[in-house]
């Protein structure tokens, strides 16, 4: 076992997200924000800009696929493993239009040595469920943070 994964839970979480947040170039081009995170679970905000619009006036589906993903991300590398997404699945329930705050939340379902089941479930600030999405992970045996110098 590391001394990184000898931390509290808590502190292993948000320092695996503050680690992955510096390198996370996609997610800091698109303005997202970790809002918070804990073991197995992430929350990300995302601002709709005008150049995330597709032909209808309203956002990319892809936009809301990616701060789904992103959550997804987080919350499943709370851990101290590389994990990365397997798999998912996205459901569409309502538009978000340009200037709205989106807010992702990626829960835990099930965690396994390699594998592991989240949900996602992305809002408006009035609290509209926009989309739900599942994602599969799978988690290798390398560290994301290695033992502090």
């Amino acid at each position: 076992m590391s001394i990184a994964d000898r931390r509290e839970p808590q502190a292993l979480a948000e320092a695996c997200a503050t680690h992955m947040f510096a390198a996370d170039r996609a997610s800091q081009a698109l303005g997202m924000v970790v809002e918070s995170v804990s073991p197995g679970h992430a929350v990300l905000c995302m601002t709709v800009r005008e150049d995330m619009s597709n032909g209808h006036g309203i956002c990319h589906g892809g936009f809301i696929f990616t701060l789904a993903d992103s959550a997804f991300a987080f919350a499943c590398n709370t851990h101290n493993r590389v994990t990365v997404a397997q798999a998912a699945k996205i459901d569409f329930l309502r538009p978000a239009a340009c200037g709205e705050l989106l807010r992702a939340e990626a829960r835990e379902l099930n965690r396994g040595h390699r594998s592991g089941l989240y949900d996602v479930e992305v809002r408006r600030a009035d609290g509209a469920l926009i989309a739900c999405f599942r994602g599969n992970s799978h988690s290798s045996d390398k560290l994301l943070l290695e033992d502090p110098a």
